[in-house]
């Protein structure tokens, strides 16, 4: 809602504002509703403004000593302008209200706009009471109960320490952390107002193991948010001992025989090949590159009628989970998938406009140099009615891939995917150990290929690169069955 004030554009360099520097706080709301005013005032259908303040750290440790610290400190905003269908965006670290004004101008003017005549008047935008999440969900004290330094290196070491004691024919061993602490302000000329403060933190394994030519390397990763103590929690323990028995069944592993198989994939990080091969193309970014071949298939079949999958951004710790997105819209459930019918596309404010997609939730970016995109939360296959057993009795050969590898996947969702560790299915079980398969297939077929999905969904941290950079997703699904797929091998 606009509302008229007595405030003219001759007034805006004398203006003085005097906003909370060391937190986003409602002492913003008098400047940004200016800002947003005189965007308005110059013409602009939309405006958003995104502030950012980040602390972040990273700790290495190689074999037995502590190889990298990297601390990193930002503090930024970003300006969007919507005229139509178009937009620009224009990113400061100058949060005065100069430096925001300087930028909202260079924004109106990629799109052909000025600020308003000299005794033009300003309407000020009516905020709504600022949504303040971090406040709501006590985050203002999470930073200080993060792990310090000294305790990051000393567990990381342990870590590594124990891996050297569980793994045999030890090459070399990694074992690295982060920590994100991330405060986001953002305000629109619809009125939106709202806080919230992210904490992302992710420790994992490396190994890789060698006996003449015999080579296995294995990796794993634990995420969280929004658990300041995760680091101290974190039980290395039982992860070296999962990660050595992976590498040691792999060291000498037989190569598995190129061909196409019926496949048994894996929960947890198996679930990166349905975000990969199929979840971007459920973006609205894809739709308007006119890269998806889902684009007009809404309400229509592109599953197997086995598959239901959701994108989501509520799951408590999940590694994709927020209480609001970069767009200040609430988090929510998606339905993408239901019995192998396409329901939902995920839209942030720019897709919405330029295809008609309802916004989810889903306008995302890693930070204030990037415009918001529509981009993935946590997203999963919903669990089936099988059993695991029923999956792997319903095989007489195949592979069962019990850890994802890296991959890689085309524009139209051609993908092949390493599997970093395998095995061997012979009528209905799991026999001996195979590597260097890699799974190769395009998304519109493989999609109507998972004909069961067992009851045992699990979760895994992921890091998503797109448009809009880097940013934290969680992946999953339960055990699945894919009835064929080609298997590059030797």
């Amino acid at each position: 809602m606009l509302i008229s004030t007595l405030l003219q554009s001759n007034q805006i360099p004398t203006l003085q504002y005097s906003s909370t520097s060391e937190r986003f706080d409602d002492t913003w709301e008098a400047p940004l509703a200016t800002l947003l005013g005189l965007g308005r005032a110059a013409g602009a259908d939309f405006i958003e403004l995104f502030l950012e303040r980040r602390n972040y750290i990273s700790c290495l440790a190689e074999d037995d000593a502590i190889t990298s610290i990297s601390p990193s400190l930002v503090t930024g905003a970003g300006v969007r302008v919507f005229r139509g269908k178009a937009d620009c965006y224009v990113s400061t670290n100058d949060l005065s209200f100069s430096g925001l004004k300087a930028a909202l101008e260079k924004g109106l003017a990629i799109l052909g706009l000025e600020l308003p005549s000299h005794n033009a008047f300003i309407p000020e935008i009516n905020l709504e009471l600022l949504r303040d999440y971090a406040t709501k969900r006590g985050k203002d004290g999470w930073l200080p109960l993060c792990s310090s330094i000294r305790e990051m290196g000393e567990i990381l070491l342990d870590g590594t320490s124990h891996l050297q004691q569980k793994a045999n024919h030890v090459q070399s061993r990694r074992a690295s952390y982060f920590r994100d602490w991330q405060e986001i302000l953002v305000a629109g000329s619809d009125g939106t107002f709202a806080r919230d403060i992210r904490l992302t933190q992710s420790v994992g394994f490396n190994l890789l193991c060698a006996d003449g030519a015999h080579r296995a390397s294995i990796g794993e990763r634990a995420g969280n948010t929004s658990d300041p103590n995760f680091l101290k929690t974190w039980d290395y323990q039982q992860a070296s001992e999962q990660i050595a028995e992976s590498a040691g069944k792999m060291l000498y592993a037989d190569y598995v025989e190129s061909g196409t198989y019926p496949i048994i994939m894996a929960n947890h990080f198996g679930g990166v090949i349905f975000h990969e091969a199929c979840g971007h193309l459920l973006e609205t970014t894809q739709i308007e590159r006119k890269t998806t071949p889902f684009a007009d298939k809404k309400g229509e079949k592109i599953a197997h009628e086995s598959l239901t999958a959701w994108d989501e951004g509520r799951t408590e710790n999940a590694f994709g989970t927020i209480d609001m997105d970069d767009e200040g819209m609430p988090a929510q459930r998606t339905l993408l998938i239901e019995k192998g019918v396409l329901k939902n596309f995920l839209a942030d404010r720019a897709g919405s406009v330029r295809t008609g997609h309802p916004r989810t939730g889903s306008g995302r970016r890693q930070g204030y140099t990037f415009a918001a995109a529509s981009r993935m939360r946590n997203t999963y296959i919903a669990p089936g009615e099988y059993t695991t057993e029923d999956l792997l009795n319903s095989v007489d050969k195949g592979i069962y891939c019990k850890k994802m590898g890296g991959g890689s996947v085309g524009a139209t969702g051609q993908f092949n995917f390493g599997v970093d560790e395998a095995y061997l299915i012979e009528n209905g079980h799991i026999t001996k150990p195979l590597k260097g398969a890699i799974l190769i297939g395009e998304a519109k077929e493989i999609m109507n290929k998972i004909s069961m999905c067992s009851q045992d969904l699990e979760i895994a941290p992921g890091f998503c690169g797109s448009v809009s950079g880097s940013i934290y997703t969680t992946v999953g699904q339960p055990h699945i069955k894919v009835d064929s797929i080609t298997v590059g091998g030797r």
